[in-house]
């Protein structure tokens, strides 16, 4: 059975958050688990403003958690299995085939 509208719609929000060299390099740091946003800024070599940008658009589309405690903001992935998804797009950017580069 098709999916339907809103479950597409969804899953291009997903892959949209995702499709940006700065956010995917903060999934990625972000499967270690959680970050502070002034590390994620460190990490990313943008200024707040840009990160802050980056980090709003993941998480309206559901990849990310946040969390404030005392004057900093936590980010952490909304689900584990990000991790996967991503080495499945490695191995699809590799042609599919099992090389060292997936």
């Amino acid at each position: 059975m098709p999916a339907t509208k809103k479950k597409l719609e969804d899953r291009a929000a997903v892959i949209k958050a995702l499709g940006h060299p700065s956010r995917l390099l903060i999934a990625e740091s972000l499967m270690k688990g959680e970050m502070c946003v002034c590390d994620l800024k460190d990490l990313v070599g943008a200024d707040m403003s840009t990160v802050s940008k980056h980090l709003t658009l993941m998480r309206e589309a559901g990849v990310l958690n946040c969390e404030k405690r005392g004057l900093n903001i936590y980010y952490s992935l909304a689900c584990d299995c990000l991790g996967d998804f991503l080495r499945c797009v490695d191995r699809l950017a590799c042609g599919g085939k099992k090389t060292t580069c997936c």
